[in-house]
């Protein structure tokens, strides 16, 4: 009749439990990983934003640029 026997049930039931910690500990480094590669593009649209280029000192910039980049380099690797 193509149902599911209890023990399968079960077993299913048993390996879903399993795996919760596994799926929700995945779950929140996938988020941490988009949470901090939205930050790098905010910030990467800010630095870009005219009204805001005059706030920067000489060379702030770029090395601001250039840590976000080298985030964004190092997500990308992992």
């Amino acid at each position: 009749k193509g149902r599911l026997s209890q023990a399968e049930i079960d077993r299913m039931v048993q390996e879903a439990e399993k795996y919760k910690a596994e799926d929700e500990a995945l779950k929140t480094k996938v988020e941490a990983k988009n949470s901090l590669e939205n930050y790098c593009f905010t910030m990467r649209n800010t630095l870009s934003e005219e009204k805001l280029k005059d706030k920067f000192e000489a060379g702030d910039q770029e090395k601001i640029e250039a840590a976000v980049q080298e985030t964004l380099d190092w997500l990308d690797k992992n």
